[in-house]
């Protein structure tokens, strides 16, 4: 049910020039989003009426990947002020002034923060009544952050930069997150009276929170039980310590229902990833965008799997696979690279140092080893012999190929594509198939062995070859002399 009393404001309007990047700092990723993706995800999951995005630096490529991650955003373009005060104004202009209800200012690149924290903090400013509310953190060492000065009843007396601190007011262990609520009227009344008359010449959100403290309005602070939530990211390595910190999390909920993961460190899931239950997980698996794992299925080691789905109980071992679909009970690999439109059916196999593309693989049929299938269908129950390549590309278009069912293929087998292949067709080693084969047929394109004799000897004289030779032929000779 949609709040309609409820605006979101993301923040996301900063250069990040300590991330020393081309891309965005909002839209560097961690656990298969971008920043921006988990902020904007935790906001549309409130419910809210409005959700505004405020950018500014690559405006265009912010408000690309912010529309495709949540299409009903609302883009605010910053101007030339700077400062988080004048970005929440930038919000604010795309409300109407009829909408007077709370406005909740989130920034871009705290990925961590949920809706479940930011829905108490919510909770919390309605019941207090208050005109604002600070979402705020206690920390061992609170160097750098602003601190939440309270009064005698608890509510929010001042928020003191760390520069501006006195030394009392830097033994304060409570800081501001950089996370607000403020009821519409009464932001929009404090920020008319914010200028940029600091150091930094820029308009501060935190002086909107002293002009209504000064009001005499009610502004509180609602202190979070995890303050790792509330991590912000400014460079790479703080962006690996937030990836890591989430996956950690990921990998605890993950366990928690149901699913055995051996290495939590060298295990990666997305977000977006859905395990069953008994489901294994080996070390060094990464489980990355769509993908899905069925009950009792074991993944890995060393296997990466993207928007890929791996049926019940099926065993992938030491396997790339992109977009493809693993039937119940099958076995891929190890070594095997699976590309996009790979489906692989109930209780098949693609073996060891096996790539396959846009390829259709029946129930209980395999491709054990050393073999390329690109651009084919399977049948039932066959066995493509080692070394088997389907040839699908003639320089200029792909092709496509039909194996039968209960196929029976030799090693070294050419299908030179597009050909079909009849049910319970069986084939020489090292054939070339170029035509159709019927059901039932033996396929065979066989030279006769040549065997010429002495023609190390006359062509390779002096080789290590040739003398190997000359002893085995005398030794030869030795042994009918015996005879």
């Amino acid at each position: 049910m949609v709040d309609n009393n409820l605006a979101v404001i993301v923040l996301a309007a900063g250069q990040g020039t300590r991330m020393k990047s081309a891309t965005p700092k909002v839209l560097h990723e961690l656990a298969g989003r971008p920043m921006i993706g988990h902020v904007l995800a935790a906001a549309e999951a409130l419910e809210p009426e409005h959700v505004i995005l405020v950018a500014r630096h690559q405006r265009e490529r912010v408000e690309e990947a912010a529309r495709e991650l949540l299409p009903r955003v609302e883009i605010a373009a910053q101007g030339e002020v700077p400062g988080t005060g004048a970005a929440a104004d930038a919000g604010l202009a795309l409300l109407d002034d009829g909408f007077v209800g709370d406005v909740l200012i989130t920034s871009g690149d705290v990925p961590l923060l949920g809706a479940g924290p930011l829905g108490a903090f919510l909770a919390a400013h309605r019941d207090a009544e208050a005109a604002a509310s600070v979402l705020t953190a206690s920390l061992p060492d609170p160097s750098g952050y602003g601190r939440v000065v309270r009064d005698g009843v608890g509510d929010v007396q001042a928020i003191v930069e760390d520069g501006d601190a006195t030394d009392a007011q830097r033994a304060i262990h409570e800081i501001n997150s950089g996370t607000y609520l403020f009821q519409a009227n009464d932001l929009r009344r404090a920020l008319e009276q914010v200028g940029t008359d600091n150091a930094q010449n820029e308009k501060y959100l935190t002086d909107a929170i002293g002009v209504l403290v000064a009001e005499g309005r009610k502004v509180i602070a609602h202190q979070i039980d995890d303050p790792v939530l509330v991590r912000g990211v400014n460079d790479r390595q703080q962006l690996a310590e937030v990836a890591r910190e989430l996956n950690d999390r990921i990998v605890r909920r993950w366990r928690l229902a149901g699913v055995t993961i051996q290495d939590a460190t060298s295990t990666w899931i997305d977000v977006t990833v859905e395990l069953g239950q008994d489901v294994t997980l080996l070390p060094g698996t990464q489980l990355r965008g769509t993908t899905v794992v069925q009950d009792e299925a074991t993944v890995g080691p060393d296997t990466t799997l993207i928007d890929t789905e791996v049926g019940f109980g099926a065993d992938v071992t030491r396997v790339h696979a992109i977009s493809a679909r693993i039937g119940e009970n099958a076995h891929v690999g190890p070594f095997s690279y699976l590309r996009p439109g790979t489906v692989l059916g109930a209780e098949g196999k693609i073996g060891t140092f096996v790539e396959t593309k846009n390829v259709t693989i029946g129930r209980g049929a395999k491709v054990p080893h050393l073999s390329y299938a690109g651009d084919a269908e399977i049948g039932e129950g066959s066995n493509i012999g080692a070394g088997t390549i389907f040839a699908n590309y003639d320089g200029v278009h792909k092709h496509r190929s039909t194996v039968g069912p209960q196929v029976r293929t030799g090693a070294h087998n050419v299908f030179v594509a597009p050909v079909h292949i009849g049910a319970g067709v069986y084939s020489g080693a090292g054939t070339i198939i170029r035509k159709d084969v019927p059901a039932g047929a033996l396929a065979i394109t066989q030279a006769p062995q040549v065997n010429r004799e002495g023609w190390v000897a006359e062509h390779r004289a002096g080789t290590a070859s040739a003398d190997a030779a000359e002893v085995a032929l005398q030794h030869s000779g030795a042994d009918e002399n015996d005879d």
